[in-house]
């Protein structure tokens, strides 16, 4: 087992330290962190909890804002939300809210709290397709509303995109007590059982009050130029066999990444913790354009991951790969022994009866399809915020609040 890999980055706080950074808060009146969160966490309300010592008020405050917390508060990415708001930030430094929030969840841990209750059973359930973060939430969601909840996951494992995140991220263990915590609450999963093969909506719209499709962005995109290839692999592939085997995996000493976002990061990181000598990562985007979070790009230039930016695959010749700059006249050949394209991913909806546009579904309102029955949240659903696990537990929470409604919900 690579060590390395399967150590968590960040170092927890003490609770000396945890309480020290409470106290920079400035306990603002409005506080714009709380309203920068997605999934409505109010940090503001845990982090007074936390500098005046009541963690277990704290740990209440998240869980009941947020059935996966403990995981948010490892892979959010908090510079762009909560701390992008906080007033600190025009003094000196904004609060590291993330990992006051990580240990507010390892304390809540340790206690073996339960915090999340399942409600009254109202006699009518939901059917959710797919179990990545947003059809979590919505479990949850539903569970505490008293509805019977029978969640499908076509793999053998559940947790869907959150099994790609490295495990120095976000190690497995912290995901399987977060389903825990939800399957007590009396969800019923089905693992290895997909929807629109093994039974299908129609089936799942008899037994059921309300069907919510939340596939999730689970498959890698391919350059057409790189079809067949035998030196290539999708990110998402290489990430999904390094996680499952927990690092214990062989790669070359040469590998060439192409692209720029967080899951490229991901990628060039692992590759670099796994001992690979050279990792170089070719992006499309130039630096002021760049899509990947600041601190997971600092991340790895400080790993030594050599990254050129504004560059387009322009060639492919076995494992070696051509590249054109976008603005000047400039090209570049490189050659490597493993190529891993992170140019983005998409659902699969086969079998379950929507079309998408731009890989999410037209809705034309809020959840809602044209069955007013089936209703989506997570990666195909429209919405204002990245498709991160905090934005989809966003999705999560609200389809929850729309489905009630419809079925004449308060």
């Amino acid at each position: 087992m690579d060590k390395k890999y399967t150590k968590e980055f960040e170092p927890s706080f003490s609770p000396l330290t945890v309480t020290e950074e409470a106290s920079r808060c400035l306990l603002c009146l409005d506080a714009p962190c709380s309203k920068a969160c997605p999934a409505g966490t109010s940090p503001d309300k845990f982090i007074r909890s936390v500098r005046f010592r009541n963690f277990k008020g704290a740990a209440e405050t998240v869980r009941e804002n947020n059935a996966l917390g403990a995981i948010c508060a490892r892979v959010c990415p908090t510079e762009k939300y909560c701390q992008k708001g906080c007033s600190r930030s025009g003094i000196d430094r904004p609060i590291d809210i993330g990992r006051i929030q990580r240990y507010v969840t390892d304390y809540e841990e340790s206690l073996g709290m339960n915090i999340l209750e399942a409600g009254k059973d109202n006699g009518k359930s939901v059917a959710l397709v797919g179990s990545g973060p947003a059809a979590l939430q919505a479990a949850a969601s539903f569970r505490g509303m008293g509805y019977k909840v029978d969640v499908y996951e076509k793999e053998k494992v559940l947790g869907g995109m959150l099994r790609l995140i490295p495990e120095y991220r976000l190690p497995d263990r912290i995901v399987d007590k977060e389903i825990e915590r939800i399957e007590k609450l009396g969800v019923k999963f089905h693992k290895s059982t997909q929807v629109g093969k093994d039974v299908s909506v129609e089936e799942l719209k008899k037994s059921h009050d309300a069907v919510v499709l939340a596939p999730g962005y689970s498959y890698g995109k391919m350059l057409p130029m790189f079809e067949g290839n035998k030196y290539v692999v999708s990110a998402v592939d290489f990430l999904r066999e390094v996680k499952a085997k927990k690092g214990e995996v062989k790669v070359p000493s040469n590998v060439l990444v192409v692209g720029g976002g967080d899951v490229a990061m991901d990628v060039v990181t692992t590759l670099k913790l796994l001992g690979v000598e050279n990792v170089t990562d070719v992006v499309y985007e130039q630096f002021k354009e760049f899509k990947a979070s600041k601190k997971e790009l600092e991340g790895a230039q400080k790993m030594g991951v050599t990254i050129v930016d504004g560059y387009v695959p322009a060639k492919v010749e076995g494992n070696v790969v051509s590249f054109a700059h976008r603005v000047i006249k400039a090209e570049i050949k490189v050659e490597a022994e493993l190529i891993i394209l992170a140019v983005g991913q998409y659902p699969d909806v086969t079998g379950l009866g929507v079309e998408l546009v731009k890989g999410e579904v037209n809705t034309g309102k809020n959840y809602f399809t044209a069955d007013p029955k089936v209703f989506v949240c997570g990666d195909i659903a429209h919405s204002k915020f990245d498709k991160t696990v905090v934005g989809g537990v966003r999705t999560g929470k609200e389809v929850a609040l729309y489905v009630n409604a419809a079925l004449g919900g308060k």
